[in-house]
């Protein structure tokens, strides 16, 4: 049996199982852009308290296995507060929680790394606060930031495989649940990873036309 009657003949089976992926990969990624960001200009602005938290959440987050933060979340936590929530749910605040704490990370840094006198040539030439946010901060750190964050929205992609260790019925899940049927790994898993590839190679080739064509080091004079 060839990869493409596999795919025909489990089309639904993997129709359901892309949907559930991609569900997961709105849920991470629109999280990711609107509180990442949020959290990240926040954290610019009260160094002393919010800062320091987004630093040790960041260390405690890159310090903890995926599979174990899901894990965790998934079965002790639950049993502690003796509520039963679905894997999805369960999956998407984690991937979510690991992509915000991310994006904040880009944003602050980027925030920091800000040259002042960029804003003090905006002033000199008589432009307000607001006029050197929208026209000389904003465009300059949205090109410096965009090639990290399509890296890591690449990685949270590639994340959403995980969820299929707590029971999501993700693309990578019905996947293995069809080869236990008909035992075709090489056919099976070939399209899997075709299909990643198909939407990762994409996304890492636009983030390096952007870092080779936008980003520079601001401090250079």
């Amino acid at each position: 049996m060839s990869v493409w009657n596999i795919i025909y003949t489990y089309k639904e089976g993997l129709l359901s199982g892309l949907l559930v992926t991609l569900g997961l990969c709105l849920i991470i990624w629109a999280s990711g852009l609107l509180f990442g960001v949020l959290f990240g200009a926040f954290a610019h602005r009260q160094k002393k308290s919010t800062g320091w938290f987004l630093k040790i959440l960041s260390f405690l987050l890159a310090s903890t296995p995926v599979l174990v933060l899901l894990f965790w979340l998934h079965y002790p936590l639950q049993s502690i507060l003796g509520v039963v929530i679905m894997p999805f749910i369960t999956a998407a605040f984690a991937l979510s929680l690991i992509n915000i704490v991310g994006v904040a990370q880009i944003v602050r840094d980027a925030l920091d790394d800000f040259p002042e006198q960029y804003a003090i040539a905006g002033k000199v030439c008589g432009l307000n606060e607001k006029e050197i946010f929208s026209k000389i901060k904003l465009p300059i750190i949205f090109r410096q930031t965009i090639p990290q964050f399509l890296t890591l929205q690449v990685s949270m992609l590639q994340l959403t495989l995980f969820a299929s260790l707590i029971s999501v019925q993700e693309l990578f899940r019905v996947a293995q649940q069809i080869n236990s049927i008909i035992y075709k790994p090489i056919e099976i898993y070939t399209a899997l990873a075709v299909f990643f590839i198909a939407i990762c190679l994409p996304l890492n080739l636009l983030a390096y036309w952007f870092k080779n064509k936008y980003t520079r080091n601001l401090s250079e004079k």
